[in-house]
């Protein structure tokens, strides 16, 4: 082994020619620049899906139980879920449609009803508050608070201490005939999670505010269940089943998102396919860098072959050809990766949209095995376009190789 790649160093060292150093320089950055690509690509995909889980997970919560429950019942299952080993803590929620306007303008959203103090259990909403407060200091007479996100808030022209009206799908009935609910509220706060779906078409109130719009009688529409391991989750969903029973809905927070999670894998997958093709590319440089080496060899082959050196040796020489030109790739393009990671998460170089991301730097996160999958992948396929040449190479015959060489 020792003395194949001996061989394949001196032949690599000592090539003579321009176009011979060319062709092998060439054959080193595209596998150094295809690697750099793809792990820098995978590393800020990684950033934006890591960044995403957070903006999520710090608006809801680990898991959601989704199902309408009376005061006392929803205080008994919470009792009962925090005894569970993989739970940390439970709350009470309520989800609503409804309509808001302002000013002449109307937009369909999502109420949330949370009481304020228990929700500091499950998740990091009240650290999203930028101005304002889930339960202000104002007089009792005053219309019941409420919470827009920035976007929704700056689309309806809105700010804290005006008055929208909410109205509900449910319809009253009067003297007049069947009306929809309407119900005063006042802005109280502006709340910014960073995940433009939320800010946009969420609102949020107390607890007891959103049961009586949504006329629950002081009941909830579900619980919010915080974890103690986020990895945890779908193992701990399955153990919340049985404890809330028959007729509630419980979902993880992967699968409230699955549509946002699947497009973000498959983005990925696309990204690591498209950039594998340039180290492909590079790959068949390196073939013809070989081929081309095996012209040049082919006296030293056929004296090789001549001193009883077998077939199997020639194609080692030249397998280690192709490894030695892919590790020296590889390494660079590992170095550029980092460097380039570094920079970008260092320095703003590329300005995202603030209203939509509500960052001034492009997210990265390198993980071990994506390194190691880019790592091996290069290899083989450095592997396999060696492995023409080698075969060529080692089916010379000595006394034409010496003949022709």
């Amino acid at each position: 082994m020792k003395f194949e790649r001996f061989i394949a160093v001196r032949y690599l060292t000592r090539r003579q020619g321009l176009f011979a150093f060319i062709t092998t320089l060439i054959g080193v950055a595209g596998v150094s620049v295809g690697v750099a690509a793809l792990i820098t690509t995978l590393s800020v995909m990684n950033g934006f899906q890591t960044d995403i889980k957070d903006k999520v997970i710090g608006a809801q919560s680990h898991i959601l139980i989704f199902g309408r429950m009376r005061k006392e019942t929803y205080q008994k299952k919470i009792a009962a879920l925090e005894k569970l080993p993989l739970v940390e803590a439970a709350a009470p929620h309520i989800y609503g449609q409804g309509i808001i306007t302002y000013a002449g303008q109307s937009v369909g959203l999502i109420v949330r009803g949370l009481d304020p103090e228990q929700e500091k259990k499950i998740n990091n909403l009240a650290d999203s508050l930028v101005d304002g407060s889930f339960t202000p200091d104002w007089d009792k007479d005053a219309p019941p608070p409420l919470v827009l996100g920035t976007e929704l808030a700056a689309n309806l022209g809105a700010d804290i201490g005006d008055d929208v009206v909410l109205i509900s799908p449910q319809s009253i009935s009067t003297s007049a005939g069947m009306f929809p609910k309407m119900k005063k509220f006042r802005i109280s706060g502006l709340l910014r999670t960073g995940y433009y779906e939320f800010d946009n078409t969420i609102a949020y109130t107390t607890l007891g505010h959103a049961s009586d719009f949504f006329g629950l009688k002081q009941g909830t529409t579900g619980l919010a269940v915080r974890l103690h391991n986020i990895n945890d989750a779908e193992k701990a969903a399955e153990q919340i089943r049985p404890v809330v029973g028959y007729g509630y809905s419980v979902k993880t927070f992967a699968q409230l998102n699955s549509t946002l999670y699947a497009a973000l894998k498959l983005e990925k997958a696309m990204m690591f396919i498209i950039l594998f093709l340039i180290i492909g590319v590079a790959s068949l440089n390196i073939a013809g860098n070989l081929i081309l080496l095996g012209t040049e060899k082919l006296r030293d082959i056929g004296i090789m072959r001549a001193m009883g050196a077998s077939p199997k040796l020639i194609r080692k020489v030249f397998m280690w050809e192709a490894m030695v030109i892919a590790t020296l790739g590889i390494v660079l393009g590992l170095l550029l990766a980092c460097l380039l990671c570094w920079i970008i998460a260092t320095f703003n170089i590329v300005e995202l949209p603030g209203d939509i991301y509500y960052l001034t730097k492009v997210p990265v996160r390198m993980q071990l095995w994506d390194i190691v999958a880019v790592v091996g992948g290069s290899y083989l396929i450095c592997f396999v376009a060696g492995l023409y040449p080698a075969v060529k190479a080692s089916r010379v015959h000595p006394t034409d190789a010496i003949r022709y060489g």
